[in-house]
């Protein structure tokens, strides 16, 4: 639900900014969920200012072309290349100055820069009302009738109005809060301030010109009906106001009548439907139910099949106006010809609307409300408060008394409370004046009060608050949960339990895990060949844990890594015509240095070939460094190992990779196999592996994770190119980034890298994506460009990095 802070303003003063109301609205209960900003002219006019015309000639290679120079209040007048036919010399005119992005009513936006137009140089343009979305003549410029200062910002001429949109998450529960004035009330009682109609004057009767009788057959359905006639109406457009209310809302204008009657819908919560009086047969309504399998279309041009379920709006024939608090028929609506309504205000059944809603599939603004339950006694305020607004803004008079069919009215809700149950449900002694006194606030009057207890009365649109663990929900709420003390200590009948991890269902898991990315699991021996450890050089021969029984000098030692025995099985495929391949092993590795022996697990991942099968609709491509990268840090994900640090390898098994440790403990290595070792094994293409300390992997199983709230804020992007030497990796850049901001620069992507002749050997240039983000508060333009100046002079200063414009 869509809240307009300049319409929440109508019913109560707000001093406090968006950012402080929205957190008290989330503490009462309406969750916000984020804060929008409504222009009513898209980009609010920036960069335009008020210039006047001091000269203008015919361009000497253009027809249709003419010179100016216009002063819009810097030192100098702009030069301007205008195409306008009506440009003359002493003309007030609106000019985009150089930088700015202009939003045409029609087409993309684009930004005005300095350009030469046919050899001659211009420095802005001068606007026509289109080109700024003011209106959708292309005629010529505008020409104003002002005396503002030349360069005064166009925004002081035009005033368009901004506003604040605030998103509500509402609650089933909480129907009360669906309209301005709902939200006001909760407000009202928070900050126990006033709230308030907008004044519009007395009402009064006209005449009783065009009277229309009025039978409600089923009360069940429709408990009350209200309604009158106004004629002699203009419909037309309504005022700018009043669009820019609807449209902060995300509702579109039609005319001044039905604009009034959704204005009122989403200002008190009382849904309205106006009738064009002409098509009312016999000047009679009834609601009432219709047969089985009776046809009736809607306003969206679909035909419904009625059920003897629905309650329908009739006239005098018994035909279908209006399914009843649900949706409009296509007859029977306001149109532009139209000159007299009836206007309907009714209290419909929750449960008859929600069902037929249901039913049909439909969901309307006016449906949303009912089935949730509206306010009984709000019909015939809400009525005449839009009858006032429709004569203000279509003329005509009011032309029949007020019809008020309300035989049973709704009584309010009448609950005994016990400040001894008040007190053990809030876990805390509230002063009993305070208790009265937010109670009296949210419209629940008290009385009755003694030592032990109070009687609440509430008013039935408070469809919520029924019992007496309602009133204490009601009291608390406003009073606040964070007013709520935590004890030290507390106590608990039921403790849950938590074992320590089991390491074979972490495999399992794991195991699994790797398999739905398309591994196989592999086991091999422990026992290898010397030989590989002798040939590559990489290894120091005098680690191998000799085998004193050997079956043979082939499977003389256990291993001290995984990578022998994964490439061996490679092999073995790929001599089979299987050159696509995905590999993992759980095992050991074993190591013997003055007379102690080690043995540690890890888990070895083998990737090679093509990322996918030979196919027809994709492109052939293999296997990289990035794909056992993306692996690597799906794992660490499923570890919770959101935070680490990462280095260029120092293991010689990669020809290149990464070291992934945390806290100073090695976690896992992976990159490209070094050919030395790949050739060994008869391996000739090329094979990406991971090796994982499988131990400190499940040390890190079910640590603790900190919860932060999701960021009411939004992320803001900046983008930099840096020229730099090649040693300089990513991970200087980062950590330089934090230690520069690591408050507001929350993440950091390089989603470009190029070497080549224009930048220099010996260079490489990043493109780098920096997201920031203040969590407390929106982030300004100075403070972005404050930290983006200090990235820039930190990398410039300590990785001589040239910044690329």
């Amino acid at each position: 639900m869509k809240i307009s802070l300049n319409w929440l303003k109508d019913f109560i003063a707000l001093p406090e900014d968006e950012n402080k109301i929205s957190e008290i609205l989330t503490d009462t209960g309406l969750e916000v969920e984020g804060l929008e900003r409504f222009e009513e002219i898209e980009g609010g006019l920036e960069g335009l200012v008020i210039g006047e015309v001091l000269t203008c000639d015919k361009h000497p290679d253009a027809d249709k072309l003419s010179i100016t120079t216009v002063d819009i209040g810097t030192d100098q007048p702009a030069p301007i290349v205008c195409g306008a036919p009506n440009v003359a010399v002493g003309q007030k005119v609106v000019v985009a100055t150089v930088g700015t992005t202009l939003y045409p009513g029609s087409g993309e936006p684009f930004k005005i820069k300095k350009a030469k137009i046919r050899g001659q140089v211009s420095e802005g343009m001068i606007c026509a009302e289109d080109e700024i979305g003011l209106g959708e003549s292309h005629d010529g410029i505008m020409v104003l009738d002002t005396k503002l200062k030349n360069g005064t910002p166009a925004k002081d001429y035009f005033n368009p109005e901004t506003d604040t949109v605030i998103e509500i998450g509402l609650t089933p529960n909480r129907a009360d809060g669906a309209s301005h004035y709902g939200v006001a009330r909760d407000l009202k009682a928070a900050f126990r301030r006033p709230i308030s109609f907008p004044e519009l004057g007395e009402f009064e009767i006209d005449n009783q010109s065009n009277t229309v009788e009025v039978e409600v057959e089923n009360y069940d359905a429709c408990p009350r009906y209200s309604g009158l006639t106004l004629s002699n109406l203009t419909i037309k457009e309504s005022p700018k106001w009043l669009k820019n209310r609807l449209k902060s809302i995300g509702l579109a204008p039609i005319n001044n009548v039905v604009d009034v009657t959704n204005y009122v819908l989403h200002g008190l919560g009382q849904p309205l439907h106006a009738f064009d009086l002409a098509n009312i047969v016999g000047n009679k309504v009834i609601v009432k139910t219709l047969p089985d399998g009776t046809k009736f279309t809607t306003l969206d041009e679909k035909e419904r099949i009625l059920t003897d379920k629905d309650l329908m709006i009739c006239d005098g024939e018994s035909k279908g106006m209006c399914i009843g608090g649900v949706f409009g028929g296509t007859t029977s609506g306001v149109k532009n010809s139209t000159k007299s309504i009836f206007l309907e205000s009714a209290y419909f059944s929750a449960d008859w609307v929600r069902n037929t809603a249901t039913r049909h599939g439909i969901k309307t603004d006016a449906s949303f409300r009912y089935e949730r339950g509206t306010d009984p006694n709000m019909t015939v305020h809400a009525l005449k408060y839009a009858a006032l607004l429709i004569k203000k803004l279509a003329g005509g008079e009011i032309s029949s008394e007020i019809i008020d069919l309300y035989p049973r009215p709704v009584a309010d809700f009448e609950i005994e409370v016990k400040f001894k149950n008040v007190d053990r449900l809030i876990g805390k002694v509230i002063p009993r004046d305070r208790i009265k006194e937010i109670l009296e606030d949210l419209d629940i009057n008290v009385s009755q009060v003694t030592d032990e207890g109070f009687k609440a009365t509430v008013p039935p649109y408070r469809v919520d608050v029924t019992r007496e663990a309602d009133i204490v929900e009601e009291v608390l709420r406003i009073y606040g949960y964070n007013n709520i003390e935590l004890e030290e200590n507390y106590g608990t009948d039921f403790l849950a339990a938590f074992p320590a991890p089991d390491k074979d269902k972490i495999q399992s898991k794991t195991t699994d895990f790797l398999t739905a990315l398309g591994f196989n699991e592999i086991i091999s021996n422990s026992l290898t060949n010397p030989a590989y450890v002798a040939k590559t050089g990489l290894w120091d021969e005098a680690l191998n844990v000799e085998v004193l029984n050997k079956l043979s000098e082939e499977l003389g030692v256990l291993r001290q890594t995984m990578v022998f025995s994964g490439l061996e099985s490679l092999k073995y495929n790929i001599n089979r015509k299987q050159s696509n391949l995905k590999f993992f092993e759980f095992g050991r590795v074993y190591t013997h240095q003055d007379d102690e022996y080690n043995e540690q697990e890890r888990l070895a991942m083998f990737i090679t070939g093509d990322q996918t099968d030979e196919s027809w609709n994709v492109d052939k491509k293999s296997i990289d460094f990035y794909s056992i990268s993306s692996t690597v840090h799906k794992i660490l994900d499923k570890f919770s190992l959101a935070e680490f640090d990462s280095l260029p390898t120092t293991n010689p098994v990669f020809e290149y990779g990464l070291d992934i440790s945390k806290d100073d403990q090695w976690l896992v290595s992976f990159g490209k196999i070094n050919k030395k070792v790949s050739k060994v094994t008869e391996v000739a293409q090329d094979v990406f592996y991971a090796e994982f300390n499988w131990a400190g992997m499940l040390e890190r199983y079910g640590k603790k994770i900190l919860f932060k709230p999701v960021p009411k804020f939004p992320e803001v992007r900046r983008d930099l190119s840096l020229v730099l030497d090649e040693q300089v990796n990513f991970q200087h850049i980062l950590e330089l980034a934090k230690a520069e901001s690591k408050k507001l620069v929350k993440r950091i992507n390089v989603f470009s890298v190029y070497q080549g002749d224009s930048i220099g050997e010996g260079k490489k240039s990043y493109a780098l994506s920096f997201i920031l983000q203040d969590e407390n508060k929106t982030l300004t333009d100075k403070i972005i460009d404050k930290t983006m100046n200090g990235l820039i002079a930190r990398f410039e200063k300590e990785l001589n990095a040239i910044i690329r414009k």
